[in-house]
């Protein structure tokens, strides 16, 4: 034999032997993880199935909660305001408190604040979640206060018609409508005046879809 055919057969003996090698260590590897993993599980499969149950039971328990908590709130409860202005009608939660002031002075003629349980006192920095306000000045006037506001970005303005009313067309406000209050505003012309409706805060925006405007009667 030549000494090009020893190589050649040297050559393909090293290469089977690299392969074997890598081949060996691979399956070594892999076994050592797969009886790892299984030691895992056999160690540990108490505590597993006890956290699993765990996670399980707390999920059950959470969305129970939530739907006794949207269960309590109705029937909801009916606020009808005076014919002056506007005879505007809203339903919320039977659990919220109201405080509404009829022919205020001011601007704002009819001023009610709605809150889960109580109402605070309106002097505090309460993101109330739900407020309703008949406004003793133009439509166009008071949605102009948020120029600002779309030009910075921090709120959105959208067309909308309250389902009940859909023969006036009103605008949304949604993003930051005030400082450190995240919510959105329905305003609506009401004849001389406008109607304010809002929520202040992002969790009561549920309610405000679901429950408020869904609702909300008045006479132009």
């Amino acid at each position: 034999m030549n000494r090009s055919a020893e190589r050649g057969s040297y050559t393909i003996m090293l290469i089977s032997l690299i392969l074997l090698t890598v081949f060996l260590i691979s399956s070594l590897t892999f076994g050592f993880w797969a009886f790892a993993s299984r030691q895992d599980y056999k160690n540990n499969v108490d505590q597993k199935i006890t956290a699993a149950v765990k996670v399980a039971v707390d999920k059950n328990s959470t969305e129970k909660d939530n739907l006794f908590a949207e269960q309590e709130k109705q029937p909801l409860k009916v606020y009808a305001g005076p014919d002056t202005y506007g005879s505007v009608t809203i339903k919320y939660p039977k659990t919220w408190g109201a405080y509404v002031v009829e022919g205020g002075s001011g601007s704002r003629v009819l001023d009610g604040y709605f809150q889960p349980n109580f109402v605070p006192s309106a002097q505090l920095t309460t993101a109330f979640a739900l407020r309703l306000q008949v406004i003793d000045g133009a439509y166009d006037r008071q949605l102009a206060q948020f120029d600002s506001l779309v030009k910075t970005g921090k709120v959105k303005v959208t067309a909308y018609r309250a389902p009940l009313v859909p023969s006036i067309l009103g605008s949304r406000i949604d993003g930051a409508i005030a400082s450190n209050k995240q919510g959105s505003i329905v305003l609506f012309p009401l004849r001389d005046k406008t109607l304010l409706v809002s929520t202040e805060a992002s969790q009561f925006e549920p309610d405000f879809n679901n429950n408020i405007l869904p609702n909300l009667r008045f006479s132009p």
